[in-house]
């Protein structure tokens, strides 16, 4: 008896040791395990980025996931697709605007989102899902929104700003001191508001006459810019330039003679919001990601620091009551109900827009099959020279 309760004994001892060995094992792996590192692609200045004193939102994701951010910026929506489409980077987490979003969506570019673990996406407000470039909400979460507005400098523009519309940017008065946007999405929108067309207009003639308009104010235009408003406004160097909300606080603190207004006749209003490509590699994380970024916490801290408006009363209802209850950030009804979102085009109608822009700005035709046509011409005309020259009699 004795002999068997030792080896009973044995046993439990080397199955408890066993085990132990085991856990020892597991604990050693999971401790030693590889961090995972996602690729976030977003606009520049886009994020609070631990400057100033602001939160670092990216290292906090860090700090409470262990999950490391890899973060890279692109310049347009444009750049961002070319980008994908090359396929060299896989990135997890995108942040494209609106109308990128629904031609993404359409060549099957994005995944669709598992909204169970995104639980923070009930702080996104109603009005904010289902939009147009996403109807049926499953592949994208709102990060900021804003719209478009006229900078204006109040040492050489008059007008009280109740009384600026789109068609200042077209006043002759202006020449030379007019700055206009340097993309066709954007810069045909504030003519077709002008028009009465609407901005995702599938009819090619409406296109022609948007850029009829656009190419009346170009002798108007000092500079087609992007980025370079900043300095070109704040320096007095140009007097109404059209750009996004957003920048409109950045703006009015560098020069105090600059307003900010968004005409009620219409305007574009942008959402930018984030996505999973189809290549994410860490697809859990990247919804994670997400699910972090809209916080209301952590949004606060980011809306605070980037400027924009937040998709979330949540997030709205922490900000100082200058920038809640402002018409900059959160313009009200009276704004809002005259603006559109921007959807994906057509191929064939955006390389109508790509070909009438360059011919706004430059009033080069770049369209291949007239250049085709020119050039058949010219080989025409020189083949008939070389046939005169033959037939004609030497002396």
């Amino acid at each position: 008896m004795k002999k068997k309760s030792r080896l009973f004994a044995a046993m439990v001892i080397l199955f408890v040791a066993v085990s132990a060995f085991l856990a020892c094992i597991a604990i050693y792996k999971n401790s030693h395990k590889p961090a995972v590192t996602i690729n976030v692609y977003n606009w520049g200045e886009y994020i609070s980025d631990g400057t100033d004193g602001a939160l670092n939102v990216n290292e906090e994701f860090t700090k409470r996931t262990g999950i490391h951010v890899n973060y890279s910026t692109f310049s347009s929506n444009e750049a961002l697709f070319a980008k994908l489409q090359n396929g060299g980077t896989k990135y997890d987490v995108i942040v494209p605007s609106d109308y990128m979003i629904s031609k993404m969506i359409a060549l099957g570019m994005l995944q669709k989102l598992n909204f169970d673990a995104i639980p923070n996406f009930s702080y996104i407000d109603d009005s904010f899902r289902g939009l147009e470039y996403d109807p049926t909400n499953e592949y994208s979460v709102p990060y900021t929104w804003g719209a478009v507005g006229i900078f204006y400098n109040k040492k050489f523009v008059s007008e009280p700003e109740n009384k600026i519309t789109w068609d200042i940017l077209w006043d002759t008065k202006y020449a030379g001191k007019i700055l206009m946007f340097d993309n066709p999405r954007d810069a045909f929108a504030i003519s077709q508001f002008r028009l009465g067309i609407p901005l995702n207009s599938k009819n090619k003639e409406d296109w022609l006459l948007a850029a009829k308009e656009l190419k009346s104010q170009q002798p108007l235009v000092q500079a087609y810019v992007m980025d370079q408003i900043f300095d070109k406004m704040a320096n007095n160097e140009a007097a109404l330039a059209p750009y996004y909300n957003g920048d409109a606080a950045l703006l009015t603190q560098k020069n105090k003679n600059i307003g900010f207004v968004i005409p009620k006749d219409g305007t574009n209003r942008f959402v930018d919001a984030m996505c999973i490509p189809k290549n994410s590699e860490h697809f859990d994380e990247a919804l994670a990601y997400i699910n972090f970024m809209c916080d209301p916490t952590i949004s606060t801290e980011n809306i605070n620091y980037i400027g924009y408006s937040s998709p979330e009363t949540a997030v709205k209802n922490r900000l100082d009551n200058s920038v809640a209850n402002g018409k900059i950030c959160y313009p009200d009804d009276s704004y809002l109900k005259n603006t559109q979102v921007f959807t994906y085009l057509p191929d064939d109608v955006t390389s109508l827009i790509d070909s009438l822009w360059i011919n706004v700005k430059t009033g080069e035709q770049k369209d291949p099959f007239v250049l085709i046509v020119v050039l058949i011409g010219f080989a025409l005309v020189y083949l008939i020279i070389l046939c005169v020259k033959k037939r004609k009699p030497t002396i």
